[in-house]
């Protein structure tokens, strides 16, 4: 026979509220962490040791030879001696700041100073951190094809890094200051 509505209305009330079960949403969580663990990519991660500035400024004689600095202004790359001032200037190209130019120049001074292993990067203030890893990247190491692998070779590992100078009109508007480095180019 037919209940009146009433009737399955107050049913409907006094039934008791289903449970949640707790086991099988722990077994769903262990085997969506399990995929989840399994199919994440771990990237590798690198470390480099700086040496930054002492904090006591005393004066100390420098050492003779030569002392790399690779200033990176927002137009240009320069490639200088601390001593004797620019050895490179390397323009950016329509691409951006031309690397290839920098790190065929530095395999140049290598080649002429092999015992080398220091270089200071100087930045502009504003220097976006991607530039500063690439050219960290272009001054420590070089790749180089050696049958069918691609190795690293070593140009100056020992790096320091800090701002640089305020460009100077004075300075930029000498000879070898703005001259751009060409592949016959030797380093001073």
């Amino acid at each position: 026979m037919r209940r009146s509505y009433a009737a399955r209305k107050l049913a409907r009330h006094m039934r008791k509220p289903a449970e949640l079960l707790l086991v099988p949403m722990i077994d769903i969580f262990t085997v969506l962490v399990t995929f989840l663990l399994m199919t994440a990519v771990f990237s590798k991660t690198v470390v480099l040791e700086l040496n930054l500035p002492a904090s006591v400024t005393e004066f100390r004689e420098p050492p003779p030879g030569l002392m790399i600095e690779v200033l990176v202004r927002k137009n240009l790359i320069q490639v200088a001696d601390r001593n004797s001032g620019p050895l490179a200037t390397l323009h950016n190209t329509p691409a951006g700041y031309d690397y290839d130019g920098l790190t065929e120049y530095l395999k140049r001074v290598k080649a002429k100073f092999p015992e080398k292993t220091d270089a200071t990067i100087l930045l502009e203030p504003d220097t976006p951190y991607d530039i500063l890893v690439q050219v960290m990247d272009r001054v420590r190491v070089f790749e180089a094809q050696q049958g069918l692998t691609t190795v690293q070779a070593e140009l100056f590992p020992d790096i320091s890094i800090g701002d640089a100078p305020a460009e100077n009109p004075s300075v930029a508007s000498r000879p070898g200051a703005t001259r751009p480095a060409s592949s016959g180019e030797q380093p001073s």
